[in-house]
């Protein structure tokens, strides 16, 4: 097959910065066997093409505006040949591309919704259900799109309250690039670890606040950031004021095989966020063998008491609770671990693959049977 992959970023030449580890590890996989084309809407200012992952990446040059996103995008396949399906990641601004050009072109597409697409949190300007446009953009580019997918149980039910038919896809991520390292010695002192941007919707501000209550709590434990500071130095100015600069260490960006070692040193994974449609880190994680606690959204929602330890979202009182409570229990800790893991490894980046091929196999087939259709409609007329 040939398939055309539509993004809004997430694919910088290094393979290294500014991607998206779990897409470029489906990129790989499915580049194996099939032809895929990468379209990117919003990176480079120049439009540039050149390989990664087996793949063939077009830049199209940060186009404006839907009708110009609509525009490029469809010189660019039709310059790199037939596709037989696309597929959208986030619902704009490549979802509605995608969905437009498939239209125009008569090409089936799929829809991954995995951001706030379908959430509302006027408080911090987050999530596309907070104006008209947002939902009107969500709403085109899941009528557009032949099949819409989701990475969670959690995102599929907020998709099921908004009458869109999702199917449950995890994008899972290479286990092998994450083995189960050996684990740390117990403490105290105990080691925390988020892989994150430092921004508002993943709210490392209440885990700061959990972390100064563990403190007058007693517990010794340290917290390892890592991740672009979106805010401006803001957390560290928290940190600071909160009497945490010594707990706390704020890495900056680091690249995913520079992971591995963070996530095989933490006692603990923390997910502090307000919302997760998924949560990549926290496969990451699990993929690590680090157990997991945190906000109950995206999979730790999804695996709350069997494969992690879930609390409400914006409670550092009841996220400080969490962590106390998985750190005092040695026996629960490593039960969570193996049950996450195994998880994680059987919806890895190869399983993922293989359910998407097998979805644009499915629209390939429909396309070809209403085409013959559509043929012998023809044929019968013409004897008439």
């Amino acid at each position: 097959m040939r398939i055309g992959l539509v993004v809004a970023g997430g694919f910088d030449p290094s393979g290294r910065e500014r991607v998206i580890p779990a897409l470029l590890s489906l990129v790989e996989r499915l580049a194996r066997r099939h032809a895929v084309h990468v379209f990117v809407l919003r990176y480079f200012d120049a439009p540039r093409t050149y390989e990664l992952a087996g793949a063939t990446v077009h830049d199209l040059g940060r186009p404006s505006g839907v009708r110009r996103q609509r525009a490029a995008l469809i010189r660019a396949l039709r310059a790199a040949g037939r596709f037989d399906a696309l597929h959208g990641y986030w619902a704009t601004p490549a979802g509605v591309a995608a969905g437009l050009a498939g239209r125009a072109l008569r090409v089936p597409v799929v829809l991954t919704l995995d951001s706030g697409e379908l959430v509302t949190l006027p408080d911090i300007a987050y999530g596309l259900e907070r104006t008209w446009r947002g939902r009107a953009a969500v709403k085109l580019a899941c009528r557009l799109a032949a099949r819409v997918t989701v990475c969670s149980a959690f995102m599929q039910a907020l998709a099921r309250d908004r009458g869109i038919d999702a199917r449950f896809v995890p994008l899972g991520v290479d286990c092998a690039a994450f083995a189960e390292a050996v684990r740390p010695a117990e403490g105290p002192p105990w080691r925390l670890l988020q892989v994150a941007s430092l921004n508002r919707v993943k709210d490392q501000a209440t885990l700061l606040r959990a972390l100064a209550d563990l403190r007058r709590r007693g517990l010794a434990v340290g917290l390892d950031l890592v991740g672009e500071d979106t805010l401006d130095g803001s957390l560290g100015a928290l940190a600071a004021d909160l009497d945490l600069t010594s707990q706390v260490t704020f890495h900056g960006f680091a690249p995913t095989d520079a992971l591995p070692a963070l996530y095989g040193r933490a006692h603990l994974y923390v997910q502090s966020s307000r919302h997760e449609a998924a949560g990549v880190s926290v496969l990451e994680a699990a993929a690590s063998g680090t157990p997991v606690v945190g906000t109950a959204v995206g999979y730790v929602k999804d695996w709350a008491r069997l494969r992690a330890v879930a609390v409400p979202a914006g409670d550092p009182q009841a996220l400080a609770d969490g962590i106390a409570e998985l750190l005092g229990d040695p026996e629960r800790r490593p039960r969570l671990a193996a049950a996450a893991r195994a998880w994680a490894c059987t919806h890895d980046a190869d399983w993922t693959a293989e359910q998407f091929v097998e979805i644009y196999g499915e629209l390939t087939l429909n396309v070809r049977g209403a085409g013959a259709g559509r043929a012998g409609a023809g044929a019968e007329r013409a004897k008439e």
